[in-house]
């Protein structure tokens, strides 16, 4: 389990600056920008996958599920691994192991190797994620001015996914879909070489141990059911091996409960549940990454193969969505700061569900300017998620705790990517390129109840903050 209290390397260390703390986050920050725009940056290329390795539209899934599995998998044992062994280092492990893998993700020669490549890009980003919360949370004391920072790293995470699909199309204007991967290897250099000259190593006090029962059972979990929503369409949902996956997740789910429930240091802390607000902010991460999940990959299989446009196209329609994720994002992030998230989170319900219902009669021949509208409102709520989550999951909890809510709720994050792509998939999946507009509408119906299911959240009681 991750924390956040942290003891220097170097004793005689001094505190940071204001301009030092604000610089780790900026490097924290390049770190996670990369990891959010591998969550998305695929899915404009899908289509050009698919024709290049010759795998059908199950196979696409899980090409980007097995990036997102894994990195939900992993997240909070990746933390403890930091507590134990220093973040930096292992926060240049994950960079250094992102990077390779993105190189063999660039170089696949089949479909199998593409997976297990984006497999390993989900190990590397999991040595990420958590552990720059857990050093951003620590270089700011200042309970408000922590705030602040976790409302820009919230943001800087979404603003990536949302900019994935825009970058991915510009990438394929010119070069073929490898240059998805290539892209990766600059930054990561850019990354290893600036963490390590700015961001000071630390470690927790007392090093938890690894929970490697819970963590087994957890990826099982995880793997099974996101299994079962995408083959589901194929090997039939009554059929006995999906009779046997039901059975499989329940008794999987039940084993974790239990160990968990048992062990003096778990995985994850199943008291932090007992907080409104904290299981609030879960269902709300796993709500708002479904429904960009959703968005992003009916928006690539409709535009590309109903309507014939290019990849660059295609990514260029999100353009709506990225700008207003980038310019709500931010100012969320100010929101929290000055008044806490209950505004934002109204707001980002309201305009996921405004533009999930703007698509549910969604046909061919659909006006353009509605597909634009309804990608901004997505963009707008998505823009306003974030930052309020993150800060709502953290927030009222003694700093040892911290780090392992953030890293409970970027899992929940993934696991809502993994989610959506499996139930757009499983819509897309067998539908012609003419029916693929009506096959789609359950899935704008989805985006708008997870908007619906924010506003829910929105009104959970809110902890104060600790500091």
């Amino acid at each position: 389990m991750t924390t956040t209290t942290t003891t220097p390397t170097d004793p005689a260390r001094p505190p940071l600056s204001a301009r030092g703390r604000w610089t780790v986050l900026a490097v924290c920050c390049l770190s996670m920008f990369l990891v959010g725009l591998d969550t998305t940056v695929v899915n404009v290329g899908l289509p050009a996958i698919g024709r290049g390795l010759e795998v059908d539209t199950r196979g696409l899934e899980w090409i980007v599920d097995a990036y997102t599995l894994v990195l939900a998998s992993l997240l909070i044992s990746s933390g403890a691994l930091a507590d134990r062994f220093g973040r930096r280092r292992v926060f240049q492990s994950g960079l250094a192991l992102f990077g390779a893998a993105s190189l063999l993700c660039a170089l696949a020669p089949t479909a199998g190797a593409l997976v297990a490549g984006r497999a390993l890009q989900g190990v590397g980003a999991s040595m990420l994620s958590p552990v720059a919360l857990a050093i951003v949370v620590n270089a700011m004391p200042d309970p408000k001015e922590r705030a602040q920072a976790i409302g820009v790293w919230a943001s800087v995470f979404g603003l990536s996914t949302a900019a994935g699909p825009v970058t991915g199309g510009a990438l394929l204007a010119g070069l073929d879909w490898r240059a998805l991967f290539w892209i990766n290897v600059p930054v990561v250099v850019a990354a290893l070489l600036l963490s390590a000259v700015f961001v000071p190593e630390s470690r927790a006090p007392r090093a938890r141990r690894l929970d490697l029962p819970g963590q087994v059972l957890l990826t099982v979990l995880l793997a099974v059911t996101v299994g079962i929503l995408i083959e589901g369409p194929r090997i039939g949902w009554t059929s006995p091996p999906a009779l046997a996956g039901y059975a499989g997740a329940a008794a999987t789910a039940a084993g974790f409960l239990w160990v968990e429930s048992r062990r003096s240091e778990p995985l994850m802390d199943l008291r932090l549940f007992g907080r409104p607000a904290f299981t609030g902010a879960v269902v709300g991460a796993v709500a708002v990454f479904v429904a960009l999940s959703t968005t992003l990959l009916l928006n690539t299989l409709y535009l590309q193969h109903t309507r014939g446009w290019t990849p660059l196209a295609a990514g260029a329609a999100t353009l709506p969505l990225a700008v207003g994720a980038t310019l709500c994002a931010p100012w969320s992030g100010r929101m929290v700061g000055r008044t806490g998230p209950r505004l934002p989170l109204l707001l980002a319900g309201g305009f996921v569900t405004a533009g999930g219902l703007c698509m549910i009669r969604l046909t061919p021949h659909t006006s353009v300017l509605l597909l634009l509208t309804a990608y901004l409102l997505i963009g707008i709520g998505f823009g306003f998620a974030n930052a309020p989550i993150t800060n709502t999951a953290v927030n009222g909890l003694p700093p040892a705790r911290a780090g392992v809510a953030g890293a409970i709720t970027s899992t929940a994050r993934q696991l809502g990517s993994a989610v959506g792509i499996a139930l757009a998939g499983g819509l897309a999946a067998t539908a012609a390129p003419t029916d693929l507009a009506r096959a789609s509408r359950p899935g704008w119906l989805l985006v708008a109840a997870c908007g619906t299911l924010l506003l829910l959240t929105a009104r959970t009681p809110r902890p104060k903050n600790r500091p």
